[in-house]
């Protein structure tokens, strides 16, 4: 049974950073693309980022570049979403997902999916 459970969020005022974590058990994710999307109330999901097996990565979305980076610690079987200088337009459910091998802009594609953290960024 594939599992991907999502940790790190929570609270945060304007400026701050958060880790959010994506830790998989039942597969090892050294042979899956993993990526990062975002929900906010009333609002499509969004695709953020994806990181290959190889470790290389994408960022689809253009206000988070350059803000959030993606990266993989293999031996944890984790994915990790490092975000910097949040703005309340960063609030979100934050979502991880995994296919094998390719990334995706499309979460229609990915097999696996988290259950969700909440992120809020707030005064």
């Amino acid at each position: 049974h594939v599992q991907l459970v999502e940790s790190g969020g929570g609270s945060v005022e304007p400026g701050g950073s958060l880790r959010v974590s994506c830790t998989a058990s039942g597969v090892s994710l050294d042979d899956y693309a993993v990526a990062w999307f975002r929900q906010a109330p009333g609002m499509e999901r969004e695709a953020l980022s994806c990181i290959r097996p190889g470790a290389s990565t994408m960022y689809y979305l253009e206000p988070i570049k350059g803000r959030f980076f993606i990266s993989r610690d293999k031996s944890k079987n984790a994915v990790f979403l490092q975000m910097n200088t949040l703005n309340p337009e960063d609030t979100a459910v934050y979502y991880c997902a995994a296919r094998i091998w390719e990334c995706s802009i499309n979460g229609d594609r990915y097999e696996h999916w988290g259950q969700g953290i909440q992120v809020t960024v707030s005064e």
